[in-house]
């Protein structure tokens, strides 16, 4: 019994030995518990910042594609913007300050204005050319080095060259000889300005040059020179002048082209230097309007007052704005109606040569244009009775009220169109075979 119940006792050294082992694997574990406790803010650290690191990344992709994006959208877009443009090439580096909504306006490459220019929607247009950059030695080759014997016109502005492009088409060829930044305003509003428009009534625009510090503007060529040279050169003779169908013909286009720039733009283009050498005549007599190196644009609102510096040319500036500055279209059309004097009478709009009384054109016609025996005496003598008397009071009459001293007296362009129209198809039916072409063609020079 004794040795049943007898306690078997563990021995100590085996006690001793499973203990030992037992720390052992409860060291290991703790060593294993703690690296893994090490590892694991690592490791949840990396997890959070690489996708931070990619999202950094992808934002910084997207930025860098809208950039370019909008680089290739500034370049397509071109020039123009709603208050400034800049153009920059190798051969043209300009501003232009003054941006328009015109309907029609040309495409633009690489920052220049070059290439096919976009089709009119309201002007007929038989041709419409894009606005070319020239070097100064392309105009060189096409002008004979500007040899003196292609000068077909000469003034403040500097000398006028006839010459042939490389195409084979005539042209005139404007050197600007002035310098300072005024004239350089005036060249790129003149650059920027003709190649958005686009009328048969304005002169065309080929192409301009601004090579180092040459600026030239290069124009479509018109053979029979200015209005100016055929109503007041010093050789004009009776057998040479312009009969009465060319003169209204003449006043009508005239009148198309500032209908065109006041009502058919957006905003308006105010002239500003609208006179008898600023129009043109090609190989038909049909007028075209030039120069715009003083145009202005005008106000959204119909109208709308602009002051400004005044410029132009004593005779035909409107009496408010050489007074006040103010400038509207209204003083276009006052310039328009001394031209009309200027073909009625063949005076010019200033002669102090003239008898006392008689040296404005305005002043002296106005009282006689409403008097329909006086008006007959104030008619260019070189017509020789070639209209009829209704025609003439009427014409008198659209003269008068575009020189009246108040701008609101005066019509719109579109009211002088449309009381010249019938004028002129009456005077074509009843004319067909001359009445609108001289019976010699006067040199442009002369």
């Amino acid at each position: 019994m004794e040795d049943n119940n007898t306690r078997i006792e563990p021995s100590p050294v085996g006690w001793k030995s499973n203990n030992s082992h037992s720390h052992h694997h409860l060291e290991s574990q703790s060593h294993k518990i703690h690296r893994h406790n090490d590892m694991l803010p690592s490791t949840s650290i990396l997890l959070i910042i690489i996708p931070i690191i990619i999202i950094i990344l992808l934002i910084a992709i997207a930025l860098l594609v809208v950039m370019l994006k909008r680089i290739q959208s500034a370049k397509h877009n071109g020039v123009r913007s709603k208050s400034k443009s800049f153009i920059n090439n190798s051969n043209c580096m300009f501003i232009a300050h003054s941006t328009i909504n015109i309907h029609s306006s040309p495409e633009v490459k690489g920052g220049c204005l070059h290439g096919h220019g976009g089709s009119s929607e309201r002007m007929p247009q038989s041709k419409l050319r894009g606005v070319q950059v020239f070097t100064y030695k392309q105009l060189e080759m096409c002008t004979n080095t500007f040899s003196e014997a292609n000068v077909i016109g000469n003034g403040g502005y500097g000398v006028v060259y006839r010459g042939v492009l490389t195409d084979g088409t005539v042209a005139a060829f404007k050197v600007l000889q002035r310098e300072g930044k005024q004239w350089e305003r005036s060249f790129r509003l003149e650059v920027d300005l003709l190649s958005r428009l686009q009328s048969p009534y304005l002169v065309e625009l080929l192409g301009y040059c601004a090579d180092q510090h040459h600026r030239l503007l290069i124009f479509e060529y018109m053979p029979n020179g200015s209005l100016q040279q055929h109503l007041h050169s010093q050789h004009k003779q009776s057998k040479n002048s312009l009969n009465w169908g060319v003169r209204l013909r003449i006043a009508l286009d005239c009148a198309r082209a500032l209908e065109y720039l006041h009502e058919h733009t957006t905003p308006s283009v105010i002239h500003r230097d609208f006179k008898c050498s600023n129009v043109l005549l090609d190989q038909d007599f049909r007028a075209k309007v030039s120069d715009f190196a003083l145009a202005k644009i005008g106000s959204d609102k119909l109208n709308g007052l602009i002051s400004t510096r005044v410029l132009g040319t004593t005779g035909y500036l409107a009496p408010e704005y050489a007074s006040t500055g103010k400038l509207t279209t209204k003083s276009d059309v006052y310039s328009y109606g001394v031209v009309l004097l200027e073909l009625l009478t063949g005076r010019v709009p200033i002669d102090t040569k003239r008898p006392p009384g008689e040296h404005v054109l305005v002043s002296w016609a106005l009282p006689r244009l409403t008097n329909r025996e006086k008006v007959v005496e104030m008619v260019d003598p070189t017509l020789e009775g070639q209209y009829t008397k209704n025609d003439l009071i009427q014409v008198a009459a659209i003269a008068a009220m575009c020189v009246q001293t108040e701008a609101d007296y005066r019509p719109l362009m579109t009211d002088v169109v449309q009381s010249l129209v019938p004028l002129v198809k009456t005077c074509s039916s009843a004319c067909p075979s001359n009445s609108f072409r001289c019976n010699q063609t006067v040199s442009p020079r002369s």
